[in-house]
């Protein structure tokens, strides 16, 4: 992958098809399967990170060109306005690529509809997957109040811990949850990996009651 530091908001960078498939993607479900388009920009993120020190923070716009041999992406951190209403995009307003959030990213590319059935079993509960960097934090997590009654389970991926949380339909209200994912993100991260990928590569460590199980041996 080439990189190249546009300035200090800004970065772009060209990956090839052949890089894609060697980093396990297929060159068609990049554009069909949302997941795992956005976990090739998470994991494409990452080495830019390591290598030119871009850090993510607050809201994003990415450009997505596809070219003959591959794609090239701008990717430009949004700054707050000076009277800190909103947020301002410092490139160049001539640029020819659609500007996007990441929350929408790609989303004009994925040519395939969701059934009614498909969105209505995925409405049934609220799902979220977690990323601890040590173990201990699993720990001090499980000895607190007020994280009770949610499905959870606990999987080893690449030398970090991964914690699955999913909220019951009509079990909880709003502002419990809302409680218990402050709770959560105290000792963790929202995950850029995807449940799919963990469960495919990763390992289970807890298959259920994470919190009740960690506590049980780790009085």
């Amino acid at each position: 992958m080439e990189i190249e530091r546009i300035n200090e908001n800004t970065v772009k960078f060209y990956i090839s098809y052949g890089d894609i498939e060697k980093r396990g993607f297929d060159r068609e479900e990049i554009w069909y399967n949302r997941d795992r388009s956005e976990e090739l920009f998470w994991e494409m993120m990452d080495e830019v990170h390591e290598e030119e020190d871009f850090t993510v923070e607050g809201p994003l716009w990415i450009q997505i060109q596809a070219l003959e041999k591959g794609l090239e992406v701008l990717v430009t951190r949004a700054q707050l306005s000076k009277d800190g209403q909103k947020f301002d995009l410092p490139i160049d307003d001539s640029a020819n690529s659609v500007d996007l959030k990441i929350e929408s990213m790609l989303n004009e590319h994925f040519q395939s509809e969701q059934s009614m059935d498909e969105q209505a079993v995925e409405d049934e509960a609220l799902q979220f997957v977690l990323v601890f960097q040590d173990f201990e934090d699993i720990v001090a997590l499980s000895k607190t109040n007020g994280v009770n009654g949610v499905i959870t389970k606990l999987y080893s991926f690449e030398n970090k811990y991964y914690l699955y949380v999913e909220f019951p339909e009509g079990e909880f209200e709003e502002d419990k949850i809302d409680n218990i994912l402050s709770i959560l993100l105290e000792y963790s991260d929202e995950s850029r990996v995807t449940i799919h990928r963990i469960e495919e590569y990763g390992s289970v460590i807890i298959p259920d009651d994470v919190f009740n199980t960690v506590n049980q041996y780790f009085a």
